[in-house]
């Protein structure tokens, strides 16, 4: 079934045309008509930040990114071109990691270096020393900016990675390296001349960000300048085909921003299409559910971004006058994970009756949302045609401008309406492919007829929805092992990896798989092991407290094995040697119905 878009599409970016995504997100002409606000507010220290003072810092961070070494900049700019096997030129020069909590100049840093061209690597300010060599690696990162508190496991992680320990730099102020502030003091205080925006191709490499896959560790999705622009561009041709866009609202709108910037929903609403109107962000390092409620009510917060588990965390929160506090929220934007009818009447019970849920379906290969909810009652150019109605068990709205849809059955062929199937989806925000993984890039990127005449490459959803005759898309299941907690994907194979790497070698065969367990809408992680000569000589009960402790010190809390980790005899394997980790779940599920009975 092809499924296209009700809205127009934007218009394209040719190849040979000049561009950088900055320009898009900064320089429209709409910004220059701006009376004054405040755009950031530290959640810590309450020190509000203009939308002038931010553009001025910006823009002498660019200088000192980008200004030459001997005029005081670290003379970073140049991006690479993306070649056809998936890798970057020879042209690549740097590669900038980030690693670090959220705040105002996570913001600056990360789209100054988008406006000297110089990519960079997103990566996860609660990473392991494992998880962190391996991103240093694969990105070949050559610079890294880190968090204060973070410098004592940066340091040597980046020192085997191969940084030269003049390359690492403090994104907050602390001692040690040299800091982002300190850099744009330099600046100012030599006067020295601003930089241009460097231009590129469409084609060209901006940013590197992580996304789990069957290989087991992450991937790095290569995003360039054309995927951020047509991420932008989309939403501004959805807006001008609308009869009736909503009313802009009549006061600035007030957002928490608190969901990871180094992952695609907090990246792409705080840091990308945070500048496309006009509004106040109050920026937390990370999720307390506590502190977001308190923040909410001092600041008279509007809307909240939100991820399912967080959602179970409000729900369930030993709060009181929760409602009271929380009056100022009219809106959610629900994503990175499906949050059901039931989760989202369940929230509106504890908080308000009155919150209007927007949902919607998103890829870290897709710079952010392939679909969304709009606002009932919307009506297109030039005849008024309404927008479908979008409500219903499932529904993750339509697709948004410029991306088409395909859903297919298991033999490849088309499956019809409202029957189940895999998406596929195309567009120009589906990323260029995984940096240095071919396998994964045959894998995931397909080329498909879209009809006798034209081929199309398709990102392979990996997950199974059904489209009725409107085109709106209902979630109907996750066809791949790898499943989501809080928004984050979570890969079995990279467990099973760290498990059978454990230096005793205390397993000889692993499964992991996600389980349902009571009172957690998510699934979470769970092993089966089979124990080597090693472990049975250690005895169960040893072996299984050292492999929790093992896979506890090697893998962020969210991959933990909360599902539990049981010995078994032998893995159920198909007849060409696959583990057949369904059955496993479906014994472990059943077990669990029936211990509920007794």
């Amino acid at each position: 079934m092809h499924i296209q878009s009700p809205y127009p599409n934007p218009p394209s970016i040719p190849s040979n045309e000049p561009i950088n995504a900055f320009n898009v997100l900064f320089n429209r002409p709409i910004q220059k008509q701006w009376e004054d606000f405040t755009l950031h507010i530290d959640a810590v220290t309450g020190k509000e930040l203009k939308y002038s003072a931010f553009k001025n810092r910006l823009q002498d961070a660019i200088t000192a990114l980008g200004a030459p070494v001997e005029s005081g900049g670290l003379g970073l700019g140049g991006a690479p071109e993306i070649t056809e096997d998936g890798s970057l030129s020879t042209e690549a020069r740097e590669v900038v990691g980030i690693m670090s909590e959220n705040s105002s100049d996570y913001i600056i840093l990360m789209n100054a270096l988008l406006a000297t061209a110089t990519p960079y690597a997103l990566i996860a300010f609660y990473a392991t020393r494992f998880e962190l060599l391996h991103a240093l690696k694969l990105s070949r990162a050559t610079r890294l900016f880190v968090q204060a508190k973070l410098l004592p496991l940066a340091l040597p992680v980046a020192k085997e990675a191969g940084l030269s320990p003049d390359h690492i730099y403090l994104l907050d102020n602390g001692q040690g390296p040299r800091t982002l502030s300190e850099m744009i003091a330099d600046v100012r205080r030599r006067k020295i001349p601003r930089q241009d925006v460097c231009l590129v191709r469409k084609d060209t490499l901006a940013y590197l960000i992580f996304s789990s896959g069957t290989t087991g560790l992450p991937k790095a999705a290569m995003m360039t300048h054309g995927n951020i622009y047509a991420s932008i561009i989309q939403l501004s041709a959805m807006e001008t085909s609308l009869v009736n866009p909503p009313p802009p609202p009549a006061s600035l709108p007030v957002t928490l921003a608190f969901l990871p910037m180094h992952h695609a929903y907090g990246l792409a609403a705080y840091c990308q299409r945070a500048f496309i109107t006009r509004a106040t962000w109050v920026i937390m390092g990370r999720w307390n559910p506590v502190k977001a409620v308190q923040l909410i009510r001092r600041y008279g917060v509007t809307l909240l971004p939100l991820v399912p588990s967080m959602m179970h965390q409000l729900i369930n929160l030993d709060y009181p006058n929760l409602k009271e506090a929380m009056e100022s929220v009219s809106s959610v934007v629900a994503g990175a994970a499906y949050a059901s009818d039931v989760l989202q009447n369940k929230f509106k019970e504890r908080v308000s009756d009155k919150l209007v849920f927007t949902v919607g379906f998103g890829m870290t290969e897709l710079v952010c949302a392939a679909t969304q909810q709009p606002t009932p009652g919307l009506r297109l150019k030039p005849d008024s045609r309404p927008l479908p109605d979008t409500k219903g068990e499932g529904s993750v709205g339509i697709l948004t401008a410029g991306i088409q849809g395909r859903i297919l059955r298991e033999d490849g062929s088309d499956a019809e309406v409202d029957e189940p199937g895999e998406l596929y989806l195309r567009g120009p925000s589906t990323c260029a492919g995984y940096w240095d993984n071919p396998t994964a890039n045959a894998e995931t990127f397909v080329k498909m007829k879209d009809s006798e005449a034209e081929e199309g490459r398709w990102l392979r959803t990996g997950d199974m929805f059904k489209a009725n005759k409107d085109g709106v898309l209902f979630y109907a299941d996750r066809k791949k092992d790898i499943f989501k907690i809080s928004g984050s994907q979570v890969s079995p194979m990279e467990i099973e990896n760290v498990l059978l790497a454990h230096p005793s070698k205390l397993v000889s065969d692993v499964a992991v798989a996600g389980v349902t367990v009571q009172g957690v809408e998510e699934k979470v992680p769970r092993a089966w092991v089979v124990l080597s000569q090693a472990g049975n000589q250690l005895g169960s009960k040893q072996a299984l407290e050292e492999l929790d402790r093992w896979h506890k010190e090697a893998l962020s809390r969210y991959k933990w094995l909360r599902g539990g980790i049981k010995v078994i005899d032998e893995l159920p394997k198909s007849e060409t040697g696959k583990t057949l980790r369904r059955a496993l779940v479906e014994e472990y599920e059943r077990n669990v119905r029936i211990k509920g009975k007794l």
